[in-house]
């Protein structure tokens, strides 16, 4: 008896543990007067992460615009004849000798007059750089198109030419300018590279109280005639790599203090983060605890073991996204304040932890939501329809990737939204959604009637197939669930044994006066509440 006592003892206190940890954060009020500490920093949490965010966008927009602006600069200072128009992936053409020419000397005319022409905080990057010419070509042979004659050794050989700012003035610069380098034979040529480093300072950034950046600007201009069909494509790629300031004096204190101030800014959300850490992961770890007891226990009276759906319960996957989310937080904010400092430049890893924690952040707030039975719908639709979605996505995206090897190898040639793989993954996907459908029938070319048949076939039964049943049933498979979850809600959701186990009223006595701060307890608990769904 005194056996049986001690485990109804042990029974009444578990189920008090298992109401109250599965309780909103009112509810906890109202029962023990235990102050919602985690939702006042997740809410606090939200305004400071998303105003950091946004100071960070602003600053990081005035880097993102002055690489762009450069680059537009340097294809129409180094391009000749470049319209302002990239033609498609390549930035302009040629199809004279003389145009190749005119095009590789007007480069090295323009670097040679790059302080007096260009409008930009522009400069060489130090005198032992300049501008390095190689020509790529296959060796010596030769070629006699009219006979259908060939003799050429495919082996390539590559050759280059140096020129330093300070010498382009002068005769040794008109000596190489004249050698036999610049003779070039087109039918044997590949490819003409011309690179070379810039210097740049952004001081757009002074008119956003923020101190300014160095850039180093590595440019490379390729001649391309791989295709050896009379058309030279120009490529232009301009690589930027942000460089601290190794020595400037700005005067006026007003961006120092600035500067300051958003450090201050950033070390609050750095502490926020980590008290919100501390507090999730003691509250995983106690969830933890709380399943080792009530398993044991469940063991212990029932001599059976509980089942995969009720231990999960305690695992709050909502925690476990705060934590991921207060991680990412605290690295980006630290790695914020060294650019903020002028003392790194990682501004895209930090773009990208401080933007992915964001996300999880305003994502976390479906959790509060989901305490009101009303807003609660989509969480439930989203668990229940998740594996049969994963699962039909795995059958249908079989029969995708074979619709995409199927265009980009038949329709390739004669289409250019079907030119490689990844091109035609994103023309698939755009058709499935409706977009872009007549441009992608009108643009195939009809030079061979066959493919022109064999694309009308490939791009109906794709359209047919993917819109009408396998986009239909993705919505059937959600609307499903969602039926069913609707249908729980108002004949009560299938009982587990947690859900059994904790149904015997009057075992926990639990304090039941109104509170009188309102603004508090936001949700009142309902007897009806009692037949929902266990939410973590």
């Amino acid at each position: 008896m005194m056996a049986q006592s001690d485990l109804d003892l042990k029974e009444t206190a578990l189920k008090e543990d298992l109401k109250f940890y599965f309780m909103n954060p009112c509810e906890k009020y109202r029962a023990r007067r235990q102050i919602p500490w985690k939702l006042a920093l997740q809410i606090l949490k939200i305004v400071m992460v998303t105003a950091q965010l946004i100071f960070f966008g602003l600053s990081n927009q005035l880097v993102v615009s002055f690489k762009e602006e450069n680059t537009i600069a340097f294809k129409h200072l180094f391009l000749k004849g470049y319209s302002g128009v990239d033609e498609d992936d390549y930035s302009c053409s040629i199809y004279t000798q003389q145009d190749a020419y005119d095009s590789i000397f007007y480069v090295i005319n323009q670097y040679k007059q790059l302080k007096n022409i260009s409008l930009g905080t522009l400069g060489y990057e130090h005198e032992g750089s300049g501008l390095k010419i190689c020509k790529q070509q296959y060796k010596k042979g030769t070629m006699l198109p009219s006979n259908d004659t060939l003799n050429i050794d495919v082996s390539t050989e590559t050759e280059c030419i140096f020129f330093k700012p300070q010498e382009l003035a002068g005769k040794k610069a008109e000596m190489k300018l004249n050698s036999s380098f610049f003779n070039l034979e087109f039918y044997r040529l590949i490819q003409v590279e011309i690179s070379f480093k810039l210097k740049g300072i952004a001081l757009q950034t002074i008119h956003a109280r923020e101190l300014p950046d160095c850039y180093a600007f590595q440019n490379t201009i390729t001649f391309n005639n791989r295709a050896h069909s009379g058309k030279i494509k120009i490529y232009f790629d301009s690589d930027t790599d942000i460089q601290e300031c190794k020595d400037w004096h700005i005067f006026g204190s007003v961006l120092q203090k600035n500067t300051q101030y958003i450090l201050v800014f950033d070390g609050f959300v750095i502490l926020s983060c980590v008290a919100s850490l501390i507090l999730c992961t003691r509250s995983i770890v106690l969830a933890l605890r709380l399943q080792k007891r009530f398993v044991n226990f469940f063991l212990e009276k029932y001599k059976r073991h509980v089942c995969h759906a009720d231990r999960l319960e305690f695992i709050n996957g909502w925690y476990v996204l705060v934590i991921i989310s207060d991680v990412l937080t605290i690295i980006g904010s630290i790695l914020k304040m060294e650019i903020k400092a002028k003392n790194l430049t990682s501004y895209d890893v930090c773009s990208i932890l401080l933007g992915t924690s964001t996300l999880c952040v305003w994502v976390g707030v479906i959790r509060y939501l989901g305490y009101f039975q009303n807003y609660n719908v989509l969480i439930l639709t989203m668990q229940a329809s998740l594996p049969k979605v994963l699962r039909f996505c795995c059958c249908a995206g079989m029969i995708y990737l074979g619709y995409t090897f199927c265009g980009w190898i038949v329709l390739g040639p004669y289409h250019e939204k079907f030119e490689d793989l990844n091109t035609v993954a994103e023309c698939l996907f755009s058709l499935v959604n409706g977009d872009d459908m007549f441009a992608t029938f009108a643009q195939i070319q009809q030079k061979s009637t066959l493919v022109w048949v064999f694309s009308r076939l490939y791009l109906y039964s794709f359209i047919s197939l993917f819109i009408y049943m396998i986009l239909s049933l993705f919505i059937a498979l959600i609307t499903d669930s969602y039926d069913t979850i609707k249908k729980y809600q108002q004949s009560g959701f299938p009982v587990t044994d947690l859900h059994e186990f904790l149904k015997d009223p009057g075992s926990v006595g639990y304090r039941k006066e109104q509170t009188s701060m309102p603004f508090i307890c936001c949700c009142r608990r309902r007897e009806s509440d009692d037949n929902l769904i266990l939410i973590n």
